[in-house]
């Protein structure tokens, strides 16, 4: 069975965006957690597809100009991860939508939907998020594995990654790793609820 592996930057205190539903201390959203050799498939929740497709179809059409979320022109991490994502199939859970621009992309309707696509043979399946998602994912048991890198900042008020889990996950720490610019890598299997 395929895995379905979760990545997602955060701050020290677990927060995925500030108060302006922004994650602003992040400077680019590279796939930064080793995941382009091991998925051929992506999936995130119908919230997050419309920046999500806005961000990287930007990245993809003019490479050089800078980005509407950072700032600042996409780095070549980002390039390249917007290279890798063209060729790849999207899958968005999501009651509502029906439309999107890329043409390599499937609704999914439910999380019974995203077990299914777990038995399909290939890859891993990469789980771009959400916040939201990926703790619903948590919740029904369909996430394997959690890929942080925490930030060393303090947000404050914004939105917790396990802000909507309603209850209690074992994980199983399987790496942790110190970067240099002060960040933490962690790799997390996710356990049973308790």
């Amino acid at each position: 069975m395929r895995k379905l592996i979760a990545g997602m930057k955060v701050s020290l205190d677990g927060k995925v965006e500030g108060p302006e539903a922004m994650a602003d201390w992040v400077e680019a959203w590279s796939e930064d957690y080793g995941l382009m050799e091991e998925i051929d498939a992506c999936v995130l929740g119908g919230g997050m597809y419309g920046g999500y497709e806005r961000y990287w179809t930007g990245v993809q059409d003019e490479p050089d100009k800078p980005a509407w979320i950072t700032g600042a022109p996409p780095t070549p991490a980002e390039r390249a991860w917007a290279d890798f994502i063209r060729r790849t199939p999207h899958y968005v859970l999501s009651s509502t939508l029906d439309r999107a621009a890329w043409p390599n992309t499937t609704f999914l309707r439910s999380t019974g939907e995203v077990a299914a696509l777990k038995q399909q043979s290939g890859k891993n399946i990469y789980l771009v998020g959400g916040a939201r998602t990926t703790a619903s994912f948590i919740d029904a048991g369909l996430l394997d594995e959690l890929r942080l890198l925490v930030y060393p900042l303090v947000v404050g008020d914004g939105r917790a990654l396990f802000g909507t889990t309603e209850r209690r996950h074992a994980l199983e720490l399987r790496k942790a790793e110190s970067l240099p610019d002060g960040r933490i890598s962690l790799v997390y299997a996710l356990g049973r609820a308790g």
